[in-house]
């Protein structure tokens, strides 16, 4: 077994981002002294397995549809290369999904004990359903990320799941003004996904892959990045000043910098290739986000 091309194919550069939401969740529960070093970690790696096997799902799926070609721009994935068979990335799915569900299972269990059996249901199907969402990405006739609802659920996932059900997890209580960052981290997390689908957009349209950007063009796609970004701050801005108790609370604003250098890039960008590196700033830039948020709850 090559590990290095399982690594590859794992893409570790999208992993800091998968788990910004939980941060977030888990700092705003340990500003009002509700933090468990436990969850936090079991939900780190509960959420790192879910975007394994969404990459893992991700390589595999387009792979097999000859979405990921010569045309393609982005680093060369491991079923397209021939690194990795299609049969033996099926079992990699299989494999790290019976892992990350048993992760998930334990991290229930000490959330919520054995004898709450609502809650214990009610995380067992978002387990379920979070390992089907990240499988039927690309996977399968009817995969969703062909269809332009990719941004429905990383919005969905990426911040009101992760977000909200990490704060839950530690609180077993819910919060409306939670929606509120939520929203930030869901709506950078498209930004990423926006991204990748403009650097893609060619070699999607040519197979067949009806990304949002495909369907609405170069320059909408454009406009909607400019929202996403922006409005992202907003709704953080919006949950300071709603729960404002020090200055240091827009400790965040800080990356409000690299944004607006991501913006300058993205508007003057005429060569799709050039977005590439910017992935990785936007993705980073996110997870800087996340930390400098949960960092002005609580000193």
């Amino acid at each position: 077994m090559d590990v290095k091309s399982y690594v590859q194919a794992a893409r570790l550069r999208t992993l800091p981002l998968s788990v910004s939401g939980i941060i977030i969740g888990s700092f705003i529960a340990a500003s009002k002294g509700l933090f468990n070093w436990k969850i936090c970690l079991l939900a780190l790696l509960t959420t790192v397995g879910f975007q394994i096997i969404s990459n893992f799902a991700n390589d595999y799926g387009d792979g097999v549809k000859g979405t990921d070609n010569k045309d393609r721009i982005g680093p060369e994935r491991t079923v397209q290369s021939g690194a990795i068979s299609p049969k033996q990335m099926r079992t990699a799915i299989i494999a790290s999904s019976i892992i990350t569900f048993l992760i998930a299972i334990l991290l229930i269990f000490v959330a919520f004990g054995k004898d709450d059996f609502l809650n214990l249901i009610i995380f067992f199907c978002l387990g379920i359903a979070s390992i089907a969402a990240a499988i039927k990405y690309t996977v399968g006739k009817k995969a969703y990320g062909y269809s332009g609802f990719g941004d429905l659920f990383v919005f969905l996932f990426f911040g009101l799941v992760s977000v909200i059900g990490s704060y839950y997890l530690y609180s077993k209580q819910l919060n409306i003004t939670l929606i509120l960052p939520a929203f930030s981290v869901g709506f950078l997390s498209i930004g990423v996904l926006n991204l990748n689908n403009m650097r893609d957009r060619a070699s999607d349209i040519k197979s067949g892959k009806k990304t949002l950007v495909v369907k609405m063009g170069n320059e909408s796609a454009k406009y909607y990045h400019y929202y996403l970004l922006f409005t992202a701050f907003l709704f953080a801005i919006l949950y300071t000043i709603v729960h404002y108790n020090s200055p240091y609370q827009f400790l965040f604003l800080v990356t409000l910098l690299p944004i607006l250098k991501h913006f300058n890039v993205v508007a003057k960008n005429k060569k799709p290739k050039l977005l590439d590196p910017e992935l990785k700033k936007l993705a980073l830039t996110t997870f800087l986000f996340s930390i400098l948020f949960g960092i002005g709850l609580i000193v």
